[in-house]
């Protein structure tokens, strides 16, 4: 999916779905010698760039998405809706897609 949007921050998700941005894997390796780009492993580890409010649970009351802006998260290694900012590539995942939030805390 390609859009014409020239700032993520135009970019709002609705009710239960999550922007996020995959981590990018080292291009370059620890001996300096540089890694074409499709050889590059597609890491499951992603930050949160915005959320939506949440979803109306069965009371009729909002269930808030589990996670926040600026998390780090676990996210399955195929699925999610890509958007293209410029050069830049996010994807839309549902909260219930999301595997597990990164605490670096522990």
């Amino acid at each position: 999916m390609s859009t014409a949007l020239k700032s993520v921050k135009a970019l709002q998700p609705l009710f239960d779905r999550i922007l996020v941005q995959r981590a990018k894997a080292a291009s370059k390796t620890a001996n300096g010698i540089y890694l074409p780009e499709k050889n590059l492993p597609k890491l499951s580890q992603a930050t949160v760039i915005s959320a939506g409010p949440g979803i109306s649970g069965p009371d009729g009351k909002v269930v808030p998405t589990s996670v926040k802006t600026g998390d780090e998260i676990l996210i399955p290694s195929f699925g999610g809706q890509s958007v293209k900012v410029g050069e830049e590539e996010f994807f839309i995942f549902r909260d219930h897609e999301i595997l597990a939030k990164i605490n670096n805390d522990a």
